[in-house]
């Protein structure tokens, strides 16, 4: 059976001027590799590893060139042109890629690299889609507190970033953490995270503020910013619920009180008996 979008090893069942039809298990289901990509001194039944896709007329055909996307896989790709019905990748084929408008989590501009996987559309035809969180894998090595690099390919309300780490591991940056720092974090960009806990499945857990001082530096600036957003005054404090502070701010109440004495000690808040606010 030919597959598109992947390698087979297929075997020489006809030559022609053109080029030599390649076969699997059934000869009637053949497809043509052009001559100019036939090895020397190739005959019938020799087997050749090939790549089957789509050429423009839209009929299968071999290559043994080696694109940079297999079904299955994730890729960076550039964005070879813009169109009105989508964008074009370049896959290191002949034919370029399309990706559908549909299957862009931002949209995308000529020169930019994304992330990428296969499928196959309803008629049968390889496109790209940068919806690629099934085709990451969940088999780091990688261990609790490492730092890690990654894209980010999705951003939702629900769930928080989603993250590939090094382009080829599943990783999350909860919704809950979505707070300072990563509220900025944009969709196709790449960051440097922590890694928060690896998921009983291997998926990752990540977290963008460093631990000790510089997280206790990040969170003091994240309620300074805050309270002058809201007047210059929380209206709670860290005497607040554990709830309550996760809910407003993303932190834990330690990480809340711990934020809140370093702002108090360098003399920029007082604290109330119900709220926080800036000294004048």
């Amino acid at each position: 059976m030919l597959e598109l979008g992947k390698y087979q090893k297929l075997k020489v069942t006809k030559q022609v001027e053109f080029g030599v039809y390649l076969s699997d298990k059934n000869p009637e289901e053949r497809v043509l590799l052009p001559g100019k990509q036939v090895p020397d001194n190739t005959k019938i039944g020799d087997e050749i590893e090939v790549f089957i896709y789509k050429d423009s007329e839209d009929r299968p055909i071999a290559t043994t060139r080696k694109p940079l996307l297999t079904m299955g896989e994730v890729a960076r790709l550039r964005v070879s042109q813009v169109t009105k019905i989508g964008a074009f990748l370049d896959w290191g084929l002949d034919k370029d890629l399309f990706l559908p408008f549909k299957q862009q989590t931002f949209k995308v501009r000529e020169g930019d690299e994304v992330l990428a996987s296969l499928y196959l559309d309803k008629s049968a035809r390889l496109c790209a889609t940068m919806n690629v969180y099934e085709n990451l894998r969940s088999d780091s090595t990688y261990r609790k507190d490492e730092k890690v690099t990654g894209t980010v390919y999705q951003i939702s309300d629900n769930f928080g970033a989603f993250v590939a780490v090094d382009d080829i591991y599943s990783a999350l940056i909860p919704r809950k953490a979505m707070f300072g720092a990563a509220e900025k974090i944009a969709v196709g960009e790449k960051i440097t995270a922590r890694i928060a806990k690896v998921m009983p499945d291997g998926r990752l857990e990540l977290a963008v503020r460093d631990k000790g001082y510089i997280q206790r530096n990040e969170d003091s600036e994240l309620i300074l910013e805050m309270m002058k957003k809201q007047g210059g005054k929380l209206p709670f404090n860290d005497k607040a619920s554990p709830e309550l502070i996760m809910e407003k701010t993303g932190m834990s109440k330690a990480q809340f009180k711990r934020a809140v004495g370093k702002l108090l000690k360098e003399g920029y808040i007082n604290i109330e008996p119900a709220s926080l606010e800036l000294r004048k």
